[in-house]
């Protein structure tokens, strides 16, 4: 399953993150705050991205009754994926992996797996009062895209019908 392009895109609140990999290697990531301000800005922005990466796959998380998000996050998300439905791109909503005891683990994992987006690890762990570092939209992003890179091949064979 390697073979293909996968675009993963998160929402966390205030803002989005995306990765790009190709041939399970990744080849562009990004961070943007503006366009979560409304879905049409988002849509754009994702718009955009599918035009010039050229995914042959897009993942969002899928809003279940297990999503933790919120109810602006959880549009963002669905707009993202009716977009990607409008596009020539298969369009792949997964549950949110949690497959380590905190996000900040899952990071240094991945960042292990993709030592490109190391610099975006936080310092150190989140406080109760603190808000989540920015860049940990990014491990969101690239934790979905490794769940369908990874995941069964059913997963990708139900969403093509």
């Amino acid at each position: 399953m390697e073979a293909l392009s996968v675009l993963a895109i998160a929402v966390a609140s205030g803002k989005a993150g995306y990765v790009f990999l190709q041939d399970g290697k990744l080849q562009d990531w990004g961070i943007t705050v503006k366009a979560v301000k409304s879905g049409t800005d988002l849509v754009g922005f994702v718009q955009g991205l599918i035009n010039e990466l050229k995914p042959d796959v897009v993942v969002t998380e899928h809003c279940g009754e297990n999503c933790r998000k919120g109810k602006n996050s959880r549009s963002l998300i669905g707009s993202i994926a009716q977009l990607a439905s409008h596009n020539m791109v298969l369009d792949v909503s997964v549950d949110r992996p949690r497959t380590y005891p905190s996000k900040y683990e899952e990071a240094e994992a991945l960042a292990a797996l993709h030592p490109e987006i190391a610099g975006y690890l936080p310092d150190r762990k989140r406080r109760i009062f603190d808000f989540e570092p920015r860049g940990m939209v990014l491990f969101e992003a690239l934790a979905l895209a490794e769940e369908v890179i990874k995941g069964p091949p059913t997963r990708l064979a139900s969403a093509m019908g």
